[in-house]
């Protein structure tokens, strides 16, 4: 499942602009916006620190979370952000509606596990990976954390592909196929022999 939410507190932003936004960064304020649900959009102002903190933390963009605004709260899915290419500090948020019928497209990150276990890697093979993140849709209130792959047995020249991960229940994914996630290749300088025995008797 998802991350647990968090809640942040906002102000409704009167003025729009570059002008405005410059003048809230100055401030110690990320502006922002809040749309979707059918209804109209919501400029507001967010701290900078506690967003920004929220982003380094990971899960950001994956993590459902309520924001109030003047008294009223809504519950959000955070969808873009800008961050300033020299100074890397947060220039701007777009967040989703969401409600419990809300369907949302997501990536989530994927961790390989039991690579111990593995026989490829075991002689010096490489795990190649193909993707780090999968594109999903899925309900916004059962947002997967992560997907775990599992390398128990796989050799070299094995491929996993996405068949193999099990997918929670109202999860898809959005490429229609059953692609790679990744590949366990020999080593640029080949596989040393004696590992091999070693790997082959484990």
């Amino acid at each position: 499942m998802s991350q647990e939410t968090y809640e942040l507190k906002a102000e409704a932003r009167e003025r729009v602009g570059k002008g405005s936004a410059r003048e809230l960064r100055r401030n110690g304020l990320i502006p922002a916006v809040i749309y979707g649900d059918k209804q109209a959009p919501i400029a507001i102002a967010l701290n900078t620190n506690e967003v920004t903190k929220r982003i380094h933390a990971g899960g950001f963009m994956t993590t459902v979370a309520t924001i109030e605004v003047d008294g009223k709260k809504f519950k959000v899915l955070p969808k873009d952000y800008q961050l300033d290419p020299v100074r890397d500090f947060t220039m701007h948020v777009d967040f989703l509606r969401v409600s419990g019928n809300t369907q949302v497209t997501v990536e989530i990150p994927v961790h390989f596990i039991n690579e111990e276990k593995s026989p490829g890697v075991k002689v010096g093979g490489v795990l190649n990976i193909v993707r780090h993140e999968v594109e999903v849709h899925c309900p916004a209130d059962a947002i997967p954390e992560f997907f775990n792959v599992d390398l128990n047995g796989k050799k070299i020249g094995d491929s996993i592909h996405i068949s193999e991960v099990t997918l929670p229940k109202g999860v898809t994914t959005v490429i229609d196929r059953d692609f790679t996630i990744a590949t366990i290749i020999a080593p640029a300088g080949g596989i040393d022999e004696a590992a091999a025995e070693g790997g082959a008797e484990a």
